[in-house]
């Protein structure tokens, strides 16, 4: 499954919308509580956010965002909620350090992955659309560019990066073809690296889908691979969702939108660690050697509908998993 954008994300005519939005904000309507605290650990566009605070009028909303472009528009969101919502330009890594949210709340949403924001600001070098230094860094601010990482990382970090993460088949010749480029210019730039790769990989075969004949780019997993690699995002995930689960208060409810298959697995088995069910096919643990911390609310991911499929192209690789804490 390839990567597209997180909940935020645009539709044909460039208007941006939160996926799986009613999906999402159902989930905290049904909650038998006031003055809910919510914690969206991935602003992005700040939808969520705004549909929590408007469909649940006596709602509180911690948001976190380590992208600095994130900030003017939870800015706008702090001008119409005022104290309803408090804003805090991190990584949600940081969320169990947060003076408030260290006491408990009633709900989080992670919206993991690249946002549309992200990807439409072509000089961020997430795609390769438009020709921009080879970044994609989440937090410009820290950390290594994605081109000083294939300057200079150790052939196993290329091989997680490209195998595991961005799970290209063909790893052994993109690995070898990058280390081959190094020092000459064609790791620099999102389309010379692109360019690198389709010579290396050759044109990817058509597929049809419907009735369209599509042909996805042989860098398109690379790229991914590489973004999910400098942003530590897999890592940082499988430290903060079963940090935030623990953080919240009988009867919270977790949700999380994932859009790529490793971050969707490990989703799935965390949930049903916490409800104390077999993580996978071959967890033959007895019963009492597991702990029931939560209920699934849906035993499968929810998907996006065909309405909105059909408004919004980016949402078909979401996937929505709910548990609540007893």
């Amino acid at each position: 499954m390839t990567h597209t954008a997180s909940s935020f994300s645009a539709n044909q005519e460039g208007e941006h919308l939160p996926v799986l939005f009613d999906e999402v904000l159902s989930v905290f309507e049904e909650m038998d509580r006031k003055n809910l605290l919510i914690c969206d650990a991935t602003f992005g566009g700040g939808g969520h956010t705004s549909g929590f605070l408007d469909r649940l009028p006596h709602s509180r909303v911690v948001a976190f965002d380590q992208d600095p472009s994130a900030a003017p528009r939870a800015e706008a969101v702090e001008a119409s909620y005022g104290e309803r919502f408090r804003f805090i330009p991190e990584n949600f890594e940081s969320i169990p350090e947060d003076e408030e949210l260290g006491k408990g709340f009633d709900g989080a949403l992670f919206d993991l992955g690249v946002s549309s924001f992200q990807l439409d600001e072509g000089n961020r070098g997430f795609s390769f659309r438009e020709d921009a230094a080879v970044d994609m860094r989440m937090d410009p601010r820290v950390g290594i560019s994605a081109a000083e990482f294939l300057e200079t990382a150790d052939e196993s970090e290329l091989v997680e990066a490209v195998r595991d993460f961005g799970e290209e088949k063909r790893w052994r010749t993109v690995v070898a073809a990058i280390i081959q480029a190094r020092g000459t210019g064609a790791l620099q730039t999102t389309h010379r690296l692109a360019q690198l790769i389709e010579d290396t990989l050759g044109r990817a075969p058509a597929y049809l889908k419907g009735r369209k004949t599509l042909r996805r780019h042989p860098a398109t997993l690379t790229f991914q691979g590489i973004r999910i690699a400098v942003n530590r995002e897999l890592e940082v995930m499988e430290r903060a969702v079963p940090a935030t689960f623990k953080l919240l208060k009988a009867g919270g409810r977790l949700a999380v939108i994932s859009f790529h298959s490793l971050e969707d697995r490990f989703i799935k088995r965390i949930f049903r660690q916490f409800a104390g069910r077999p993580e996978h096919k071959n967890d033959s643990r007895p019963a009492e050697e597991r702990q029931i911390q939560g209920k699934l609310l849906t035993t499968k991911a929810i998907q996006a509908s065909d309405a909105e499929l059909a408004r919004n192209p980016r949402s078909r690789s979401a996937r929505l998993r709910l548990i609540e804490k007893l």
